[in-house]
């Protein structure tokens, strides 16, 4: 298979990189570039814990091939700090409610909250709901997660 050269702009700064036809975007923001956030979980879509934000929109980059990212805007947890509104404000929630025990669907997590605040910054317990049910969780049960967004929605 013949390789694909592409750019895109990763947490602000321009890349270009070869990628083979059928390398998923996940494994080239890890192995290639370097980018840790995004983690390895199920390798079907079910987790979240590979969730990225690609032109403002969640993506689980485990089943995006990474042809996909040409010319594409793509944020990580190590970019979101400073390219989007939101971000920095979930984290200090998410800190002081304790939200995360082991932090493995943290990065996923936050992106996806990010992404509704950027819609819908007075987003109700439900639409929180919604946002997040694609990342999955094994260690606090939610309810932490939803009060960190809800209190970050309120300005507390």
């Amino acid at each position: 298979m013949k390789n694909h050269n592409i750019s895109f702009r990763l947490n602000g700064e321009k890349v270009a990189i070869s990628v083979e036809p059928n390398d998923v975007l996940l494994d080239v923001l890890r192995g290639k570039l370097g980018i840790k956030s995004p983690k390895v979980g199920c390798d079907r879509g079910d987790c979240g814990t590979c969730t990225i934000l690609m032109n403002g929109r969640t993506v689980r980059s485990c089943l995006a091939l990474a042809a996909e990212a040409d010319g594409a805007e793509i944020v990580t947890l190590e970019g979101a700090n400073t390219t989007r509104k939101w971000t920095q404000k979930l984290q200090k929630k998410f800190h002081e409610k304790n939200a995360f025990q082991c932090g493995f669907c943290a990065p996923g997590v936050i992106l996806s909250a990010t992404e509704l605040l950027e819609k819908n910054p007075k987003a109700s317990t439900h639409d929180i709901k919604e946002a997040i049910a694609g990342n999955l969780c094994r260690c606090t049960g939610y309810e932490p997660i939803v009060e960190a967004i809800e209190e970050t929605v309120k300005g507390k």
